[in-house]
């Protein structure tokens, strides 16, 4: 039984994963690996608390999952997390945790698997598909169009409040039509989102013109308190062209 547990310790010691044990909530092992990611040595993170790692509002689910890998002895779906290693710095990772033995104490090994790399990936490459999902359009000099098309949920609004700026800036637009009139499906943080893109507009000196709101959408504005006073707002794309002097649309 003990060389047993010397081979399993020596396996963990030099697996390159991030290994804590722990138990109770006190980290009782964590290989060099683990303690070089957290940027801490062993001596330091040994006895600390497990959960500190964890941001807070994340650390109540984590103790749960905790307690009940240990009353239902399994193991814990792989889940996604931001951590913090002891110097603060943030980093995302994989968790997996599993019931072990740790000498004759029960105890939850947890394996964390370092993710920063292909989160940002996925990312930008949906910032790059947002891009291409939700075309401007110019029409004149200074005058272009955003029709927001489809199904829009909270991680694609938020993005296009992050592509649309640079992309002004670029193409030097002074008059952008918000068309919402292709949205078919929003809830209220998506519709948060994008109500404020005109005020992003605002601070890049580029008045917003909003057209093709329909009456649900105005509705969940209001009981959201989304003032647009200082917005302009008209019925469709070919009646703010015709405000702005392009013309009818023939």
């Amino acid at each position: 039984m003990l060389e047993n547990e010397q081979i399993y310790r020596q396996i963990i010691e030099y697996s390159v994963e991030t290994i804590i044990i722990h138990a109770d909530n006190k980290v009782l092992y964590i290989n060099q690996s683990g303690a070089n990611f957290l940027r801490a040595t062993k001596k330091e993170l040994i006895g600390a608390c497990v959960l500190d790692i964890f941001e807070e509002n994340a650390k109540p689910a984590i103790k749960e999952r905790i307690q009940t890998t240990m009353t239902e002895n399994k193991s814990g779906e792989l889940i996604e997390q931001t951590i913090f290693r002891m110097d603060g710095t943030p980093v995302e990772v994989e968790l997996y945790c599993h019931p072990v033995l740790f000498g004759d104490k029960r105890a939850v090994q947890s394996t964390l698997r370092d993710i920063t790399t292909r989160k940002e990936e996925e990312r930008q490459h949906k910032r790059e598909i947002n891009e291409v999902s939700a075309p401007i359009v110019p029409v004149l000099d200074g005058i272009s169009v955003l029709p927001l098309v489809g199904s829009i949920d909270s991680d694609r609004a938020k993005q296009l409040l992050e592509v649309l700026p640079s992309i002004i800036q670029k193409r030097h637009i002074t008059y952008l039509i918000i068309d919402f009139s292709g949205i078919y499906n929003f809830d209220e943080l998506v519709t948060d989102y994008l109500l404020k893109i005109s005020a992003v507009m605002g601070l890049l000196g580029v008045e917003a013109i909003i057209t093709g709101i329909r009456p649900k959408l105005a509705q969940t504005a209001v009981e959201l308190g989304v003032n647009l006073s200082g917005t302009r707002k008209m019925a469709s794309v070919q009646q703010a062209l015709e405000y702005l002097g392009v013309g009818k649309i023939k």
